[in-house]
This record gives structure tokens, sequence and C-alpha cells, in this order.
């Protein structure tokens, strides 16, 4: 059923914008999504340096060309992560602050709002598929039998969202 890719792109969609909520550890996915100019190309950080994680709260970037160190150092600064690079020459280390309990509670809602939004896509994904089986014409116990199989996906892949949100949950709760 080439309907179940959909709703496995929704989990991959909704991993992925997982991974950008922090929980006051250090990890290269936090500089997805920024780029730096390279020679007046913007170039993604991770394609311009190594990643490395030292320690649980720091964050060492290693450019594999030392004239794109500022500009890393540039990026990292405009993309307000709340993070200060620390650049000694040959490195830009960013340390990870300790969260406090009020910030965690609003990264565990921020998890919430986006679990909630994979679980919308997921209803509009049935409303489209289940248009598509009632134009079908089909004989009703046919429809019917589709349209319970939609329905059992629907409910797998939401018990799905809970988990990882629970999981999620727990990562960002554990101080």
């Amino acid at each position: 059923m080439d309907n179940e890719a959909k709703f496995i792109k929704t989990i991959e969609s909704l991993e992925a914008r997982l991974l950008n909520i922090r929980a006051g550890r250090a990890t290269p996915a936090m500089l997805n999504g920024i780029n730096a100019s390279y020679y007046g190309v913007d170039t993604p950080i991770q394609s311009l340096a190594n990643i490395t994680v030292p320690e649980a709260r720091s964050l060492m970037i290693k450019p594999f060309d030392r004239s794109a160190l500022k500009e890393i150092e540039r990026a990292i600064n405009e993309a307000n992560i709340g993070i200060t690079p620390v650049n000694n020459g040959e490195v830009i280390t960013l340390t990870v602050p300790e969260l406090t309990e009020d910030k965690r509670k609003d990264y565990v809602k921020q998890a919430k709002m986006v679990c909630e939004e994979a679980r919308v896509a997921l209803r509009n994904i049935r409303q489209e598929v289940n248009n598509e089986i009632k134009k079908q014409e089909l004989p009703e116990d046919q429809e019917k039998r589709e349209l319970e199989q939609v329905q059992e996906l629907i409910t797998k892949y939401n018990k799905k969202i809970d988990e990882i949100f629970r999981e999620k949950e727990t990562e960002l709760m554990r101080v």
C-alpha cells in the first residue's frame, strides 16, 4: 500500500523536527540548517567542518579549511541558537548551557505541538485516502474493508507518535 509510505514520511519528518529541540546536551544535529558562506556559496556547516562532541555539553567544530572559521562563527551567531561560539583560531567550541526546569517544560510543550502537527498531517492523509477510496466506486464491503485498513494504519502511526513523544519528553526532563 503506497499510502503507508506517506505515513512513514510523516513520522520521519516528525523525528527530524524533534531533533532540533535540544535537551541540554550537545549534538551535531543542533547545527542542521545552518549554512556558512564559503567562497560566496551558502554551504551547510557539516560540509565545511568536522563536528565532534568531546563532552556531553560541548560541541567542537574543526573546519577542513581554516579560512572558513570566521564564516562558520558568523553563521552560528546569526542562526540565533542561544549559544555563543568561542573561536580559538583553530576550532570553534560551543558550550550548551544547563537548562532550567521552566525551559525544559517549554521544550516539552514545543515537542507536544510538533507531535500534534504530525497527527494533523496523518488525519489529512487519511482524509485524502478515504476520498480516493470512495471515488473508486468499489463494492460496499470492499470499500468498508479498505477504509478500515486505513483506520488501522492511522491508529498504528498515532501510537508511534505517542511513543516518540514519550521518549522525547523523558529525554528533555532528564537532568
